[in-house]
């Protein structure tokens, strides 16, 4: 099978042309010429973002591929929900070591079935040969003036998160289980087949003062809000939104693992304590309340042993260990 023959059977299907008219979605061309073209309607910005996968870094060897498919677009998508966006179109650069029939219709599937659960349509891409590996970028929408961005933390702020932290990453050590005991399964489902917080993000535009998706771990990634806005924060490790599935599998250890551990794609937000006062009750029960950011730099943790100052740098593919 040739490389425009793979498009035509695995990937056109899923690309559809719209006008803003018929579906807001403001593409206007897609798959199938030089450029695909997307009209931003009038007061938005756009925003878009680029995510690379690559086999053995971001996902394991001979990783399923639908649950792959999935989970590429998931990925990309939720750095659109930290933002505050509207998702509207995406790209797929793929490079596949080859052109496997079973490989190709299980991704594709995946992919499908997340792209229209996310209201996102694919727009263009190309196909090479080589290790497996995948680029999507993913454009969005938002009002003038009105996106998320991590440089808004003030000190007094709330520091909040969405669902429930450390899953996935505790999903690592069942990914090989051909039939996993339920918790097991409980962790493999966040893993495999995560959920940007797409209407949160939107909901939040006018609420949250600083924003960011969790993908190298709540510790990591909350670093990057603080450093981002100047500040520092005070977080308590006994409040950590845990599932009763991760408490059993990790015991004691289960809030240090949700803090450390990656791949959640919850939100954490800042908001300041006026807004969250006046916020609605039922997006204050789509957040729980961790601790508050202060003027003096750093993270601090308050845990069951007293205070730990902490400094850890997020995940770095090139750092030296």
């Amino acid at each position: 099978m040739g490389e425009f023959e793979l498009i035509r059977r695995y990937f056109a299907p899923m690309a559809k042309v719209a006008t803003p008219a018929s579906d807001g979605s403001g593409l206007l061309l897609g798959v199938g010429d030089d450029c695909a073209i997307q009209r931003v309607p009038a007061n938005n910005d756009l925003v878009f973002s680029v995510d690379t996968l690559v086999e053995g870094v971001h996902f394991p060897v001979g990783y399923c591929s639908r649950f792959l498919g999935w989970r590429a677009l998931a990925v990309a998508v939720s750095d659109l929900a930290a933002m505050g966006a509207q998702p509207v179109c995406f790209t797929l650069a793929l490079t596949l070591p080859a052109a496997d029939d079973a490989w190709l219709e299980g991704f594709a599937a995946g992919l499908a079935q997340a792209s229209q659960q996310f209201g996102i349509v694919l727009a263009g891409g190309d196909t090479t040969r080589g290790p497996l590996t995948l680029s999507l970028q993913v454009h969005g929408t938002v009002p003038q003036g009105q996106s998320l961005r991590r440089d808004g933390a003030r000190e007094g702020d709330l520091v909040c998160v969405s669902g429930q932290l450390g899953d996935a990453g505790a999903a690592l050590d069942f990914l090989y289980d051909t039939v996993p005991a339920t918790d097991a399964a409980s962790v493999l489902q966040r893993y495999h087949y995560p959920q940007p917080r797409l209407e949160l993000g939107i909901a939040l535009r006018s609420v949250a003062s600083a924003a960011i998706d969790i993908s190298d771990g709540l510790h990591a990634d909350l670093l990057h809000i603080l450093r981002a806005s100047g500040v520092g924060a005070t977080i308590d490790l006994a409040v950590l939104p845990l599932s009763a599935a991760l408490r059993r599998i990790k015991g004691d250890a289960a809030a240090g693992f949700a803090l450390q551990s990656g791949d959640d794609y919850e939100l954490c937000v800042t908001v300041p304590e006026q807004r969250w006062a006046a916020a609605s009750r039922g997006l204050q029960q789509q957040l729980t309340v961790i601790g508050q950011v202060q003027q003096e730099p750093g993270l601090r943790l308050n845990a069951d042993a007293g205070m730990v100052y902490s400094r850890r740098p997020g995940f770095d593919h090139f750092s030296i260990t």
